[in-house]
């Protein structure tokens, strides 16, 4: 399957996130078996923000993601192209600077962020290529990038397993707790659509990034990618 059999053009992809955004968070964490918490854990210790520092979280939703780099004391700033998903996030936290924005055009200067950070929202961006340019633009000299992605599970029994809970299980379980179990169905293609952790690394570096890493989480299943702008 190719990214453009998933037939979705992003007007449609975010009309899709902003129907589910009133119940996106528990939906997550359910489809993830409770796993999405320590996905985020790992997150924020990769990015490792600082008190003072500047970060980007891209495909921030509903602001979930970024409480943690807030506590931090570093000035977070969560950016989405889903408005709905945004309100959600406003009226939940309404001292975060909510920002609506495309990531392969961000509505933001050269050089201006400490970090910026994506998790389980690359693959959704139509020309994910572009949207890594755009963070290595925005981010600053000597700057970091982590992203954190659904992959593919490095053991070959359980990949298969993987994949059949996907196409299976997940939608039968997203009718049951979502407001658009549809939309799961289009995740889990996209899922399956998306370069493997080796693959992902190689863009990472086409797109300017340097000292690339990744590891992997929950046997592969998902995947934190880093990378540096350098000095």
């Amino acid at each position: 399957m190719t990214r453009a059999s998933l037939n979705k053009q992003p007007h449609e992809v975010a009309s899709m996130f902003d129907d589910v955004a009133e119940r996106y968070d528990l939906t997550n964490a359910v489809l993830s078996l409770g796993q999405d918490r320590r996905w985020r854990k790992e997150v924020a210790r990769a990015v490792d923000a600082r008190p003072a520092q500047k970060v980007l979280d891209l495909a921030a939703g509903t602001a979930t993601s970024s409480l943690p780099f807030a506590r931090t004391g570093a000035y977070v700033v969560p950016c989405d192209f889903s408005v709905g998903m945004l309100q959600v996030g406003k009226n939940k936290h309404t001292w975060l600077p909510f920002t609506a924005g495309d990531a392969t055009k961000l509505p933001f200067k050269d050089d201006t962020f400490d970090a910026v950070t994506i998790s389980f929202g690359l693959r959704n961006v139509q020309d994910f290529d572009a949207a890594l340019r755009e963070m290595y633009r925005v981010t600053r000299p000597g700057g970091r990038v982590v992203i954190c992605e659904f992959s593919t599970p490095t053991w070959a029994p359980f990949r298969t397993v993987y994949t059949e809970y996907l196409m299976r299980a997940l939608p039968p379980v997203a009718r049951a707790v979502s407001s658009n179990p549809d939309a799961y169905v289009y995740l889990a293609e996209s899922i399956r659509a998306w370069p493997d952790q080796p693959a992902l690394a190689e863009r990472l570096r086409k797109a300017g990034w340097s000292k690339v890493a990744y590891r992997n989480l929950t046997g592969g299943v998902v995947a934190l990618h880093r990378g540096f702008k350098e000095s």
